[in-house]
């Protein structure tokens, strides 16, 4: 049996007979659409800027000079900004559009409170104005689609969970219509699962400091690494999927008139997914230093997401069975049909790239690039932009502006994302072979880094293309909008509706309907009857059990996905040589995450030939055990920093950052010449070490009142580096226009000393008397890579 999008409707008034008395027994509502109009605007707004800033870095990567020596909008500091922009502006903006708009009429509801909607919109509107003043300035957490600090972390708590969650489950509470429609159960699914994974994944030790807003996760390492990834997919699955689900149930059968295709198919669609998806984080992590069985469970979970998916897929573009014909007219249905479309193209390449062999090849590439883009500019975008269009006439209340420049925006904007992520594909799959190409006599074919980057340049332009034409289409789209807006009336029709409320509904409980089968046993009739999902119609009229059951199968496979890897200490072998950074060396590490390095550089060597032939020794779990946070990285756009330390004279990074291009000859990294100017904030170093000390790093020389001392050895290990700099490079630094700087004070003296120390601990010989912690390990750094018995190997083997 199909369910319908939503319950019928009689509006009795307008507001200017309001006054007239309810009908005895019923209740008098009307909705509020300004909030939606408030949600919509918004989400055109930012979804330019956040396509803009995508531009630009898009014309960064060929052009690494375009930014003009502004260090507020280099690659590494804009990226996190573009992604949290069209992520949780854009999308979040539509999101909350469409939840707002189907919500009320699936509930026979007015919101529950105008006020908590009002403070929801100005409260994320101000969260991510936040994100943008902040990120660009290197204030992050370097966690990804996570960067934002502490104080904005605890506004988003607040805003979603306070203004949004309340709102939204209260309006449940005081519904008007017994049974819940599919669309509702993907919001709840959404708002539930975002609450529990933005806080855990955000629980950190603030620096509480007027000069500065710094925090530090309490996890390290393979933990953090874990929880990121937990994190960061299962964003990607609740915030970009489930609510765009819940779009698709509601709007799609409003646009095509025609019921849902299948309401069995829909409850499968929804607890398979919500169970299955949480365990998928893990795929983000092959051949990395996580243990072997997380890895697997990733693998096995993520390809499992194929039927739930395309589950939902196949509902979808099946509801508009008998509705095709108008798909060539409507723009509505253009833009949804070719959103699902990506969405099940997006779907089946995720599980695709989460199998191990595949991922050998795509991981740190750009066909990793490819693939989100094509979710977020196709099905994100486009379901978010055919809404717009079904919206818009019903919200400004008069015919859209033009059919025509819609018709315009959807055939411009479908070629702009193909020119945009074939290129990147091609890429991808380029990068990979020519990393992993071996010579005949087993050396790296393509020894040098910058020879995979020149060889795709090409690619980047075509990107750069297809992302312009992205844009081209949205703004035609905006003017349309727009145009429409203009063309409003001047005052709107605000019907209102009488309903009773549902308590004074009378209706039947559900019972479980008779087996037809006959000749079986009494198992197979239950089974039978098991199969009609009746009992769900049960869950449908009971929006906290049903909350509840969506809450529990969410912790309990996020239970055991992580649990073990914190309880179990065999997962994570401490490797006895490797001890904390020194004051200077962790304030160094946070320029490097203030510039956004990771965003281009992975510190993390997969045990395969040709990367331990590039780089070194593979990366062991036991390396990272102070890293606050982890940087492992998931792109390469410059070579992994894993082994940095000791590579290269201080004289080289100096002269590297001021002119990349200098050093390495086709290099696309942007110069950092502000690095050299900009001077280094040596009091920040105590209160640096007293977060790591909560955190629980052993700093026993900076006990109580020795921790003061952490700026006189930051401040001693400056001058000693400065010093060799001025020995190697015969004379003091000077910039590209002869301007000197002694670089003692300088933030590059501390980024000198973190990139020095990256991945040498593993080497450092024992100190006398101290027992190994992992022999293990110990053996695994010993056994050179050409000892290697396979091409790839288990990160977590190391016997």
């Amino acid at each position: 049996m199909a369910a319908e999008p939503a319950a019928s409707e009689l509006p009795v008034s307008d507001l200017t007979e309001a006054t007239r008395p309810a009908t005895p027994g019923l209740e008098r509502f009307s909705y509020d659409d300004q909030i939606v109009r408030m949600f919509m605007t918004a989400t055109l707004i930012w979804g330019m800027v956040g396509f803009a800033a995508g531009m630009l870095l898009a014309l960064e990567l060929p052009f690494p000079s375009i930014n003009g020596g502004i260090e507020w909008i280099t690659f590494g500091r804009l990226r996190p900004l573009h992604t949290n922009a069209v992520i949780f502006a854009f999308a979040g903006n539509g999101i909350f559009a469409a939840i707002y708009y189907s919500t009320q009429r699936l509930c026979r509801a007015r919101m529950w409170s105008d006020r908590l909607g009002r403070l929801h919109f100005w409260g994320w509107q101000a969260i991510i104005v936040s994100a943008a003043l902040t990120l660009p300035f290197g204030i992050t957490q370097s966690k990804e689609y996570a960067e934002l600090e502490w104080p904005i972390d605890i506004a988003i708590a607040v805003v979603w969970a306070g203004f949004f969650g309340v709102n939204f489950f209260m309006t449940l509470v005081n519904r008007r219509e017994r049974h819940m429609y599919v669309a509702l159960w993907f919001y709840i699914a959404t708002i539930v699962t975002v609450a529990v994974l933005h806080i855990f994944n955000n629980l950190w030790v603030p620096i509480l400091s007027p000069t500065m807003i710094k925090s530090y996760p309490i996890y390290a390492g393979v933990q953090d690494a874990m929880m990121q990834w937990w994190y960061g997919h299962n964003a990607v699955a609740f915030f970009l999927t489930t609510p765009f689900l819940g779009l698709m149930y509601y709007f799609l059968p409003k646009a095509a008139e025609r019921p849902i295709f299948s309401y069995r198919l829909s409850i499968l669609h929804f607890w398979s997914l919500v169970f299955i998806y949480i365990w998928a984080g893990p795929h983000h992590l092959h051949y990395t230093a996580i243990p072997e069985w997380a890895q697997t469970l990733g693998m096995v979970f993520s390809v499992m997401l194929w039927m739930p998916s395309w589950g939902g897929m196949i509902n979808g573009l099946l509801t508009l069975r008998g509705a095709w014909s108008k798909v060539t007219t409507d723009p509505v249905l253009k833009f949804f049909v070719v959103g699902i479309t990506f969405y099940g193209m997006a779907t089946f390449e995720g599980p695709l790239l989460s199998i191990k062999s595949v991922n050998a090849l795509s991981h740190y590439t750009d066909w990793g690039i490819a693939h989100v883009h094509s979710g977020a500019l196709g099905w994100n975008g486009f379901m978010i932009f055919g809404m717009c269009y079904w919206l818009a006439p019903r919200l400004f209340q008069t015919k859209l502006y033009s059919q025509s420049l819609a018709g315009t925006h959807f055939w411009i904007s479908t070629v702009g994302i193909l020119v945009y992520v074939l290129p990147l594909y091609v890429a991808g799959i380029m990068q990979g072979l020519m990393w992993g190409a071996m010579t005949p006599t087993g050396q790296l074919a393509y020894p040098d880094f910058v020879e995979t980057t020149q060889a795709i340049i090409p690619m980047y332009y075509l990107r750069a293309i297809g992302g312009s034409l992205y844009i081209v289409g949205s703004a035609i789209g905006c003017w349309n909008f727009y145009k429409t807006w203009q063309n409003r009336p001047a005052e709107y029709h605000v019907p209102v509706y009488e309903a009773p409320a549902l308590r004074h509904v009378a209706f039947t409980p559900e019972t479980p309907p008779e087996s037809d089968l006959r000749a079986v046993t009494d198992y197979a009739r239950t089974l039978d009857v098991f199969s009609t999902m009746w009992w769900h119609r049960v869950w449908e009229r009971k929006p906290i059990k049903f909350t509840l059951l969506t809450t529990l199968a969410v912790a309990v496979a996020s239970l055991l996905e992580l649990v073990p890897t914190f309880v179990i200490r065999s997962n994570v072998p401490t490797i006895s040589t490797v001890t904390p950074y020194t004051p200077l060396e962790l304030t160094g590490r946070d320029i490097f995450v203030a510039e956004g390095c990771y965003n281009c550089h992975s510190q993390m060597i997969r045990p395969t030939v040709a990367e331990t032939k590039r780089y070194g020794e593979y990366s062991k779990p036991g390396e990272s055990v102070y890293d606050h946070p982890f940087q492992w990285g998931s792109r390469r756009i410059g070579p992994d920093l894993a082994r940095e330390g000791g590579k290269q004279s201080y004289q080289w990074h100096v002269l590297h950052f001021r002119n990349p291009d200098d050093l390495n000859k086709g290099s696309i990294m942007p110069a950092y010449p502000w690095l050299m100017r900009k001077e280094l904030d040596f009091e920040s170093a105590p209160l640096r070490i007293g977060a790591m000390q909560t955190l629980g790093v052993p700093y026993p020389m900076y006990e109580g009142n020795q921790r003061d001392d952490a700026k006189l050895d930051a401040e001693a290990q400056a001058q000693q580096i400065a010093a060799e700099f001025v020995q190697q490079n015969g004379g003091p630094y000077r910039d590209l226009q002869g301007r000197e700087y002694d670089l003692a004070d300088k933030q590059i003296v501390a980024l000198l000393a973190f990139l020095q120390r990256v991945g040498t601990d593993l080497f450092k010989a024992p100190v006398a008397g101290e027992e190994a912690a992992a022999p293990t390990d110990a053996a695994a750094a010993a056994a050179p890579a050409s000892t290697q018995q396979s091409s790839i190997r288990s990160a977590g083997d190391h016997s």
